[in-house]
C-alpha cells in the first residue's frame, strides 16, 4: 500500500535557492501553484509551531530506545517504495530510487570515498518514522535549533513562529537562548526530524563511518546554517571545519532526482558491501 506524505517542504520551498537556477536544476520538484505553496507554508506553520524544546525532548524519550523496529539498511531503503509522494507532479517513484541516484551521484565524483557513497544511501532513511505514525511536519523540512530564537534564513521565519510557545519564554527567545556561546553544534538540541532521528539511530547501533558521515546525516537539512550562513554564535571550529561536508553532499541531495532510474538491482551488490562493512546485520530502529 502506498503512503502519501504529501510535498515535502524541504524540497518544494527553497526560498534560499534562486528561483531561476532551482528551476532548470530542479525540473522534477517545481512546483509554482498557490495551493501547493499554501500547503507547504501550512505544513512548516505547524513545524514552527510545535517543534519546541519540550517536544522534541518528548520526542527522544519517544524513539530514543529504538524499539520501532528490528531490519537490515536494505529493508529500510525498501520501506521506503511506501512512501511515493502521490501529489508530485514530475515523478511518481519510490523515495528509495532517490537513495541510490543521491548515492550514485557521489560515487561518481568522490570514487575513492565509500564511505561517503554509503551516507547517500542513508541519508533519508529517518523518514521511515512516517511509517510509525509521525505527522509530516515532525519528519520532513527544513531543521533548525530549538531553544533560542529563529534566524532569518529559516523558511518563514517572519510568519510561522507566532504561536510557538518557546519564543514567550525569555529562557529560549533570545540569540543565543539556553546556549553558551560557540558551544559547538554536537550540544544543540536541533528540531525532531528524519536527519535527528537517523543521526541517534546511527549512533546507537555503533556505524562504524567517519565522524563526517554522522556529521551530514545529522545535518544535511539544517538549511540556514549550510546555506543560510546563520547560527554562526553556536558553532565551534569543528562544526566550520565539517561545514565543506555537509555542503558537499548537499550538491547531490537536492537535485538528483531523475526520471532516468537506476537499475537498483545490478547496484544493490555494491551497497551491501558497504553495509556489510560499515553497519552490518539487523539493526535497531
Amino acid at each position: 500500500m502506498k503512503v502519501a506524505v504529501g510535498p515535502d517542504p524541504s524540497l518544494v520551498y527553497r526560498p534560499d535557492v534562486d528561483p531561476e537556477v532551482a528551476k532548470d536544476k530542479g525540473r522534477f520538484r517545481n512546483f509554482t501553484s498557490g495551493p501547493l505553496l499554501d500547503r507547504v507554508f501550512a505544513t512548516y506553520k505547524q513545524m514552527h509551531t510545535q517543534q519546541t524544546v519540550d517536544f522534541v525532548r518528548k520526542k527522544h524519550t519517544q524513539f530514543g530506545g529504538f524499539s520501532y523496529k528490528k531490519m537490515t539498511v536494505l529493508e529500510a531503503v525498501d520501506m521506503l517504495d511506501g512512501l511515493v509522494d502521490e501529489s508530485d507532479p514530475d515523478v511518481d517513484f519510490p523515495n528509495s530510487f532517490h537513495a541510490f541516484q543521491t548515492a550514485e551521484g557521489i560515487r561518481k565524483a568522490h570514487p575513492d570515498k565509500d564511505w561517503f557513497h554509503l551516507v547517500g544511501l542513508l541519508h533519508d532513511l529517518g523518514k521511515v518514522l512516517v511509517l510509525a505514525g509521525e505527522p509530516q511536519w515532525a519528519v520532513v523540512g527544513d531543521t533548525f535549533p530549538v531553544g533560542c530564537r529563529p534566524q532569518a534564513s529559516v523558511v518563514f521565519c517572519d510568519s510561522t513562529f507566532q504561536d510557538n510557545p518557546d519564543l514567550q519564554d525569555p529562557r529560549y527567545s533570545t540569540e543565543l537562548g539556553m546556549y553558551r556561546p560557540h558551544c559547538g553544534l554536537e550540544n544543540v538540541l536541533m528540531c525532531w526530524g528524519h536527519d535527528e532521528y537517523m543521526y541517534q539511530m546511527m549512533k546507537f547501533n555503533k556505524f562504524s563511518l567517519p565522524p563526517e558521515a554522522f556529521y551530514v546525516v545529522r545535518f544535511h537539512s539544517f538549511y540556514p546554517w549550510h546555506t543560510g550562513g546563520d547560527y554562526r554564535q553556536l558553532c565551534s571550529e569543528q562544526d566550520l571545519a565539517m561545514l565543506p561536508w555537509v555542503q558537499e553532499f548537499n550538491k547531490f541531495d537536492l537535485y538528483t532526482k531523475s526520471s532516468e532510474l537506476p537499475d537498483v538491482d545490478t547496484l544493490r551488490p555494491y551497497y551491501q558491501g558497504l553495509i556489510d562493512k560499515y553497519c552490518p546485520g539487523v539493526l535497531s530502529w
